[in-house]
């Protein structure tokens, strides 16, 4: 299994709902890619507050490195991942992305 790690550091004063529509939009990906097991996101509730201006981020699991790889290319991700991009502090500086092999 693969854990897709994203966290993000959103430009200031970004409105929370066009962050919740980003989510809601990653989190139907589900039922267009197999393999893709789920979607978790939302905002940082870490009491130690290390976060380092990445309050929001997501994971999503994936059966396999063919199922992420396939995330990876669809088209709906292209789209979705280039408005994550617009909308991150710094563009592509405003994100992490981490992979796990669980």
């Amino acid at each position: 299994m693969i854990r897709h790690i994203v966290l993000i550091k959103f430009k200031p004063g970004i409105d929370e709902a066009v962050i919740n529509s980003l989510f809601d939009a990653l989190s139907d990906l589900g039922d267009q890619i197999a393999g893709m097991r789920g979607f978790d996101g939302g905002i940082s509730v870490s009491p130690e507050q290390l976060e380092q201006g990445f309050k929001h981020g997501f994971c999503i699991d994936f059966d396999n490195e063919a199922a992420r790889d396939a995330y990876l290319e669809h088209p709906a991700h292209q789209a979705l991942g280039a408005e994550l991009v617009k909308a991150a502090d710094g563009e592509i500086s405003g994100l992490i992305v981490f992979d796990l092999e669980m």
